[in-house]
């Protein structure tokens, strides 16, 4: 059995929406000590709130570059507040699973759109519970 599946291997080798968005309304960046992964996503966002096009720079392993990847595409055109719900295990499920070892990645993936809507709310003086950004514990 391979250690990455197919979709992995697909976000790893040609990840989509990579790049920065210098105008972004919301820059989220996260990182992991142990791992050395570190995630940083920009949103651009309308005036109906939704996102018009999410980029990301990740500097860490395959996992976490494709974690990275298939999170822009799951939020791309969604409104913020969906973005917000997203989980790292929508993530994992969307790329056909992740080795134990790599689930940080996708927990990354997930705390890094937080992190960019949380950045969008406070640049615009949007209200919200605190507790819809904090952060999960991972090994």
């Amino acid at each position: 059995m391979a250690l990455y599946s197919e979709k992995v291997m697909d976000h790893f080798t040609n990840p989509r929406n990579v790049g920065k968005i210098d105008d972004a309304d919301g820059v989220g960046e996260v990182g992991n000590a142990k791992c050395g992964d570190i995630m940083k996503i920009y949103l651009k966002v309308d005036d109906n709130q939704i996102i018009t096009d999410v980029k990301f720079n990740t500097f860490g392993c395959a996992s976490a570059i494709a974690s990275s990847s298939m999170a822009t595409c799951l939020i791309k055109g969604k409104p913020i507040s969906e973005a917000i719900e997203l989980s790292n295990k929508a993530v994992v499920e969307a790329l056909d699973g992740l080795p134990p070892v790599k689930i940080h990645c996708s927990v990354l993936a997930e705390e890094a759109i937080k992190a960019a809507v949380k950045d969008y709310y406070d640049r615009h003086g949007i209200d919200y519970d605190p507790e819809m950004f904090k952060e999960k514990d991972i090994d």
